[in-house]
């Protein structure tokens, strides 16, 4: 899962380079950025989230209580998601302008460029529902692969369609330019790459064994428990919309101010999001596929009655993310210029650009280990059946965020307003994983002890690294020039020396977890599999 979530992330990037090479930073890339984000927010905020949230665990009620393994019910579930999918779609797509006008404040060409790539794009509410419920029967079946790897063709379409686009929209660069027919194939060729990556779970399933029915007969069938605690999901993602919505607003208005002043580097949302982007890489390809394989253990131990066997799942998923997860907040803070420079600084986008995006990732990082952590302890509610508490952990953290940002945005200059913004949603993450903790322990007792040790350990074994790889990736990026040599030269160096940092200090700092994350992958890595200490022929 690792292997496939870094191969879908190696590809997200090349896709996030092209896009903004070819769109830049300015209020083109914002419309896009915009038209593009827009489908998953109303899909996660109308039903996305509780397809995350309670899918997994009332598969696996289903198939340990029902006497056909849980086979009638998963059918009448995901007739009844296909169907609210379906309406959602049609109606979001008629209601694409005011969509739209909540979270921009766009006016004229601008506005009508936004709302007509929203329209193409919104279709992919539909494909993002049919990729989360096909992948979560998968992983309720213990089928895990899939899921992750699938999103590697989305980014393949993607970057095919906008390297069509360089082709046929030679000077397109600003609202005005882009005709009616270039805005069909960013818009679709969009949806298309989603498309794409919901039907290629198919032959997945059908090697799981699994055959949908339409079932339509929904009345009396058990579908009331996952529809009650969808309930509290929903008002879960509500909050958290409502706090991004506030940052939508205030980082697009940002970039208007600021090209009003005169000042066009990565200062509005194009420049938060892609931030953003590179921020949850190590926790889409760490904490992501680690807690996707915990969840349906967790849910039959919490089925089973076994809360001390969800106290130690949690207690393992947290100290073993944080190995890669706290390096990796290690390389943000010490590394940002040089790795937004090989991520971004091509095309339209210029050194002063790639620049203003590493501020925003440096504000982001002290808050990816509180980030990471939030994820796994609100699986453990998921587990226990619990989405009300989770709801109301995300009203502290969406409120944190929404006023901290709020005040970043009145307080700072357009130049570093989005700096702020992405800071006051660290220190949200950091509150909200504080708030988690407490809650969780009255549930579950003390399961977590020695947790905060391991993350001190390991951030002691990364400092002298991070302090090294400053300097050393500064001096040698300065001495080879900035562009993609220099930049890359210096991650290179600078990341080597965070991990043998790590590395050397794991034994001294008692850091076994070191060893139980890379294992797998080192086992995976050799030729068919074989471990170090096996022969190689082996007897009968």
């Amino acid at each position: 899962m690792m292997l496939g979530s870094l191969a879908s992330r190696i590809t997200g990037f090349v896709r996030s380079a092209v896009i903004v090479a070819v769109l830049g930073t300015a209020l083109l890339g914002d419309a896009h950025n915009v038209a593009n984000t827009v489908p998953n927010i109303v899909y996660i905020l109308l039903i996305g989230g509780a397809l995350n949230s309670v899918f997994v665990p009332e598969l696996v009620r289903a198939a340990n209580e029902h006497a056909d393994g849980g086979v009638a019910y998963t059918d009448r579930l995901i007739t009844l998601c296909l169907a609210a999918l379906t309406a959602i779609t049609a109606v979001a797509v008629l209601a694409a302008p005011w969509i739209v006008a909540a979270y921009t404040d766009y006016t004229g060409a601008q506005r009508e460029l936004t709302i007509t790539l929203a329209r193409y794009c919104l279709p992919q509410i539909l494909f993002y529902g049919v990729f989360t419920v096909l992948g979560q029967v998968l992983n309720a079946r213990d089928r895990f692969g899939a899921m992750m790897w699938t999103p590697v063709l989305n980014n393949v379409v993607v970057i095919a369609v906008f390297g069509l686009y360089l082709a046929v929209a030679v000077g397109a660069r600003s609202a005005g330019d882009v005709s009616e027919a270039q805005l069909l194939l960013l818009g679709v060729g969009s949806t298309a790459g989603i498309a794409v990556q919901a039907m290629a779970l198919l032959p997945s399933l059908r090697a799981a064994g699994f055959r949908w029915r339409p079932s339509f007969d929904w009345r009396g069938s058990g579908l009331g428990r996952p529809l009650r605690a969808a309930v509290w999901t929903l008002l879960l993602v509500l909050a958290n919309q409502l706090a991004y919505w506030v940052v939508t607003r205030l980082t697009t208005t940002t970039g208007v101010r600021a090209v009003a002043d005169g000042v066009i580097e990565g200062v509005g949302y194009t420049a938060y999001s892609s931030a953003y982007q590179l921020w949850v890489v190590p926790q889409g390809i760490i904490t992501v596929s680690l807690v996707t394989a915990l969840l349906p253990r967790m849910s039959r131990a919490a089925a089973d009655g076994d809360t001390a066997a969800v106290s130690s799942d949690l207690s393992r998923g947290l100290r073993t993310t944080a190995v890669a997860i706290v390096p990796a907040a290690a390389v943000f803070l010490a590394l940002a210029p040089q790795l937004t420079g090989v991520a971004y600084q091509y095309g339209q986008v210029s050194e002063a650009d790639s620049q203003a995006i590493g501020r925003v990732l440096v504000a982001f990082a002290p808050g990816l280990a509180a980030f990471s952590a939030q994820y796994v302890l609100s699986r453990g509610f998921y587990a226990l059946g619990d989405t009300r508490t989770p709801f109301l952990l995300t009203l502290v953290i969406a409120g944190t965020n929404a006023a901290l940002s709020s005040a970043a945005y009145v307080l700072l200059p357009p130049h570093w307003a989005v700096v702020g913004i992405a800071g006051a949603y660290a220190a949200a993450c950091t509150t909200g994983l504080y708030c988690t903790g407490r809650a969780l322990r009255r549930r579950l007792g003390r399961p977590f002890n020695g947790v905060f040790g391991t993350h001190v350990r390991i951030a002691v074994a990364c400092l002298p690294g991070a302090i090294v790889a400053y300097v050393g990736s500064r001096w040698l990026t300065e001495r080879m020039g900035h562009g993609l040599t220099g930049d890359a030269a210096g991650l290179l160096l600078g990341t080597s020396i965070i991990a043998v940092s790590v590395l050397t200090l794991a034994r001294p700092l008692r850091l076994t977890e070191v060893d139980e994350l890379v294992a797998p992958l080192t086992r995976r890595l050799r030729p068919h599999g074989r471990h170090r200490d096996e022969p190689r022929n082996p007897g009968p």
